[in-house]
């Protein structure tokens, strides 16, 4: 097996999932596992959300809910994102329920339900300020009926997307999505039809407005261990991947030598340094040369030079910390007994996670996770620690 490996820990995964459970009490689950689990592998990760208790799976791709029923997966699996006609007899093959938001959209479901002979299960979607996908929330009685008329489809729930739940600046916005939604639900309901589950809340509805948590709640990198803000006391979660390699080589490199393209780090005295096979290829970001630190043998040390597509270089220092190569090699994770040198910066831990590698590169940790290639091998652990 390669050297470069991720280590994706289903147990924090499951315990993620019963944490979040704990807080919002008994409102229902979705779990989106779109973009292969947020790049953690799809069909390991739904079964392990549904061993955990979770109600709903959610994907953004027909093709990722076709993956996920041929892999033996029967829970009610959500299709976010609009499909193309093409597509519409697979979805109804696969008993994936979409979300619609459209007289047309509502209408070719219909019949492509009517030609698998099947009911489907659908979520109206209602945009309350998000500015995506969704109807105006004036529409929305209107377009409840037209499903409740059609014959073969089913109003199975009634959803929006909160903008900005996970920043306080958005408080008072969020407050007027949701009681846009309400009014919207209302109309539904006023019009004698039941809009089915209720649901809003993604991660920053879960962790900050308990009135967004409805019938069911949608978090999404909360669930693979990371919070778009402030940490709940009362929340407890972990990152659930762990990005590892191995040392292939070490070499001295002497005062006055550089390391890798451009020559953008030169060594100021005698030194030892670590080859390390992952680059950018792997998800290894290029933003990070120079600006990034990994973990070996307990101790952090410093990227070094240009990271490359296949491989990259952390400087050891005058005396090597005994570091040889087969030598595991934490890019982001946990290292126990972890202890930085005496040139760590103030307050930089090393080896970090996915969010403070995506605070290094300005960008989320979504994007980190999503970013590990696919050459790079998923270990499962699935222990107790």
């Amino acid at each position: 097996m390669r050297a470069t490996r991720a280590l994706i820990y289903l147990n924090r995964f499951r315990e993620n999932i019963r944490a979040v459970a704990g807080l919002v009490g008994r409102r229902k689950i979705c779990v989106p596992v779109k973009a292969d689990a947020y790049g953690h592998g799809a069909l390991p990760l739904a079964r392990a959300a549904l061993d955990a208790g979770a109600d709903f799976l959610a994907v953004a791709l027909v093709q990722e809910g076709e993956e996920l029923r041929r892999g033996g997966i029967r829970a009610p699996i959500l299709l976010l994102s609009q499909c193309s006609d093409e597509e519409l007899g697979d979805l109804a093959e696969h008993d994936l329920s979409p979300l619609v938001s459209g007289a047309a959209c509502i209408d070719a479901l219909a019949e492509a339900a009517r030609a698998a002979g099947k009911e489907l299960r659908v979520h109206l979607k209602i945009d309350t300020g998000m500015g995506r996908a969704g109807c105006r929330p004036e529409e929305a009685a209107a377009l409840a009926g037209r499903v409740l008329s059609c014959g073969s489809l089913r109003l199975a729930g009634t959803a929006t997307h909160l903008a900005a739940s996970d920043s306080p600046a958005g408080t008072a916005y969020t407050g007027d999505q949701l009681r846009r939604f309400g009014e919207a639900v209302a109309a539904i309901r006023a019009a004698g039809i039941d809009p089915g589950f209720l649901h809003a809340a993604n991660t920053g509805g879960v962790l900050y407005h308990p009135d967004s948590w409805l019938d069911m709640v949608r978090p999404g990198i909360l669930l693979y261990g990371y919070r778009p803000g402030p940490k709940p006391p009362e929340l407890a979660v972990r990152p659930v991947m762990e990005l590892r390699s191995k040392v292939a080589a070490v070499k001295a490199i002497r005062a006055g030598e550089s390391v890798s393209y451009d020559r953008t780090w030169t060594a100021a005295e005698d030194t030892l340094t670590a080859l390390i096979p992952i680059g950018y290829a792997d998800g290894l970001r290029r933003g990070l040369s120079n600006n990034w630190r990994v973990g070996i043998r307990g101790r952090s040390y410093p990227l070094i030079g240009r990271i490359c597509m296949d491989q990259c270089v952390a400087d050891l220092g005058g005396t090597g910390g005994g570091v040889a190569p087969g030598d595991d090699v934490v890019l982001f994770g946990e290292q126990p007994g972890n202890t930085a040198p005496s040139d760590t910066a103030p307050g930089d831990t090393a080896p970090g996670d996915a969010a403070l590698m995506a605070e290094k590169l300005g960008t989320i940790p979504y994007e980190i996770t999503c970013g590990i290639g696919k050459r790079v091998p998923r270990i499962y652990i699935d222990a107790e620690e």
